[in-house]
């Protein structure tokens, strides 16, 4: 698909555009049999002793009803109560004055306020709830130009609106299969986004977690250091979203997506999942000796409520599984085996599934 442009400035409202979606294949869209009651629907459910049903009724209440934004409120409530000053304890990055500073909502999610310091201008990313995000741009002194929202999931499009309403000129960027909530420009895959001359973002089609999932990657080209991925639900530090609304190999076509990506880009997810993902990934490679470093990293990080943002993408495909169904000891790991004439790329996806398969089950005991 050819990139499209998207220009945008302070003085220029904003204004919808026609933009024609490249729908994935319908195969490439089966829903995977088993759903987890949505006490949270976040990429990972960490609740011990939920329920499986065979029905999409819990999930499609949370993400197609009100009911769904009601239940976010509640945990929202929740959250405040159990981390007065959030879940971690979190420092901003600076690369050549963009400031990149995690908010940390609810009890593990964190949205993304992305500053250019020498214009003041702001984006920020799956703002899952309005305060804390409002509370960090007006302490920054910055004006928001923008929401990029990663999926239609409450945990990170939960703000969506309240910031539309709060800042006149804010815009809403996602893609308009995941009916995200506020949405002002639906983007397509590879749309670039540029804020001012320094804030340029690519937009990437990402389904598998959800149908119309996607990422952005703020270009480290025009600010002279590495690029920064924002990944929402799709990786997070040594782990992959649920496929809730994927298969497999949708799923790992999407992880391929990143796999192509420089080394040196920087990872920010949307979850901090760090210690639980490296944990699980000791069961499945326990003599990865970079997977090993990083844990006991995480650990020191985690033990004081530390944020272990951003990892890198050089380190993740060493030590995160779910961007490593290509290697060998993995697949011996899992018992793989490739059959006769089994294609390669259904193969990985194979062990793609059997990963997945193993985490859910880690996750539930």
């Amino acid at each position: 698909m050819a990139t499209r442009k998207i220009c945008c400035t302070l003085n220029i409202a904003s204004r919808g555009h026609d933009i024609r979606m490249s729908l994935p294949r319908q195969n490439d869209l089966v829903a995977t049999t088993y759903y987890h009651v949505p006490t949270s629907c976040h990429g990972h459910d960490k609740t011990k002793g939920t329920d499986h049903v065979t029905s999409r009724a819990p999930y499609s209440l949370y993400t197609r009803t009100k009911l769904g934004y009601i239940f976010h409120k509640r945990q929202i409530r929740k959250a405040q109560e159990r981390y007065p000053a959030g879940h971690s304890r979190t420092q901003p990055t600076i690369i050549n004055g963009i400031k990149i500073i995690p908010v940390p909502i609810l009890s593990d999610n964190y949205s993304y306020v992305v500053i250019d310091t020498a214009s003041n201008m702001a984006v920020v990313v799956d703002p899952a709830d309005p305060q804390p995000v409002q509370a960090c741009l007006e302490e920054e002194g910055v004006a928001l130009q923008a929401v990029l929202c990663t999926h239609k999931h409450w945990d990170h499009s939960g703000g969506n609106r309240a910031l539309k309403r709060l800042y006149r000129s804010c815009r809403v960027y996602g893609n308009a299969m995941d009916n995200i909530p506020g949405l002002t420009h639906p983007l397509s895959d590879k749309d670039t986004i540029d804020f001012g001359a320094r804030l340029h973002f690519r937009a990437f089609y990402t389904p598998g977690h959800t149908v119309g999932h996607m990422i952005y990657m703020l270009d480290g080209r025009v600010i002279g250091g590495p690029s920064s991925l924002f990944s929402g639900d799709l990786v997070f530090l040594s782990g992959c979203g649920r496929m809730f609304e994927g298969n497999a190999s949708t799923m790992l076509s999407s992880l391929d997506t990143v796999g192509s990506l420089n080394d040196d880009t920087l990872l920010w997810p949307g979850h901090e999942y760090a210690e639980d993902n490296l944990l699980f990934a000791a069961e499945v490679e326990p003599c990865n000796v970079v997977r090993e470093q990083k844990l006991q990293w995480v650990l020191q990080q985690r033990g004081q409520r530390l944020c272990t943002c951003p990892s890198t993408l050089a380190e993740e495909k060493q030590y995160n599984p779910f961007l490593r169904s290509h290697s060998q000891d993995l697949q011996r790991a899992l018992g793989l085996q490739q059959k006769q004439d089994e294609d390669w790329t259904l193969y990985r996806a194979r062990v793609l599934e059997e990963l997945r398969r193993r985490k859910d089950i880690y996750k539930d005991r």
